[in-house]
């Protein structure tokens, strides 16, 4: 990861780190200076806890807090997943998401929201506009198969499955 950090911070291509990468740069925090607005970051509490290196667990808003110095500090899009996902810009403007329910909460969640952030960016929008825009899209696909499932059977797969319901409303 660090020779793709590296590589990346003179092309500047957009990148999305999430899970195992996350897991890494909190391990090696001197390679946090090879991020940049380039960079979209998608931490679980429990990952942005280890990046950040807090001893303590964090309760929504000190993890706002802090999620907001972060990003301010390595100049990243940050979206901290939760019950109220959070986007950060790199300038500290932040965005609380609507869309979504807690039968989300379940794993592989965040490996569909990765997809959809980099089909955003492969479309070439914008870091800023594909962290918005990919994280109300995969809420709103989760409350469009909550029409259809129930919220303690929801799997990934579900998720996937209503997305282009969820983009069909935005048109």
């Amino acid at each position: 990861i660090h020779a793709l950090l590296h590589q990346n911070a003179s092309f500047q291509k957009p990148m999305v780190i999430d899970a195992d990468a996350l897991n890494i740069l909190a391990s090696q925090q001197d390679w946090l200076h090879l991020l940049g607005p380039h960079c979209i970051l998608t931490p679980h509490p429990k990952e942005f806890e280890r990046l950040i290196q807090s001893s303590q667990k964090l309760n929504y808003d000190e993890r706002l807090e802090k999620g907001i110095a972060f990003a301010q500090k390595h100049q990243v899009h940050l979206i901290l997943k939760g019950a109220q996902t959070a986007v950060i810009q790199p300038n500290g403007e932040y965005h609380i998401n609507t869309s979504g329910n807690p039968g989300m909460a379940t794993g592989g969640s965040g490996d569909v929201l990765t997809g959809i952030l980099l089909s955003l960016l492969a479309q070439r929008y914008s870091c800023s506009d594909a962290a918005l825009l990919g994280v109300y899209i995969h809420g709103l696909s989760g409350d469009i198969a909550l029409k259809h499932e129930s919220e303690e059977s929801l799997v990934a797969s579900d998720l996937y499955r209503y997305l282009g319901e969820a983009f069909k409303t935005l048109k």
